[in-house]
């Protein structure tokens, strides 16, 4: 499934549209490090963590969107990169367990 498919599916928030990207895959976690070594390329991240660090993890890992969760919202400079490197940025009132949940069975994990 699309990432803008999800995005609407879920009735996530549209931060920064970025790319269109299928989702293979998702991972929740917040310590950048941790997330950095686990999560798959086109892959929907789900966090908390709202600074431009996450930009750059998404690019290095090849992330298909990432979605912040729980009411997070982006600081500045995460807004600017992500608008940069065209990274599809979405958000939700929800927690990352109930994302996940929710997107699981859309990408048939």
């Amino acid at each position: 499934m699309k990432n803008f498919e999800i995005a609407e599916a879920l009735g996530l928030k549209v931060i920064c549209p970025g790319e269109e990207r299928e989702v293979a895959s998702a991972y929740c976690g917040d310590l950048l490090s941790w997330v950095m070594g686990r999560i798959g390329s086109d892959a929907a991240w789900l966090t908390v963590m709202t600074n431009s660090n996450v930009a750059a993890v998404a690019v290095l890992r090849d992330a298909a969107c990432v979605i912040l969760c729980d009411g997070a919202q982006p600081d500045e400079e995460l807004l600017a990169r992500a608008a940069r490197e065209n990274i599809s940025l979405y958000a939700s009132e929800k927690s990352s367990f109930s994302v996940a949940a929710k997107l699981a069975p859309l990408i048939g994990v």
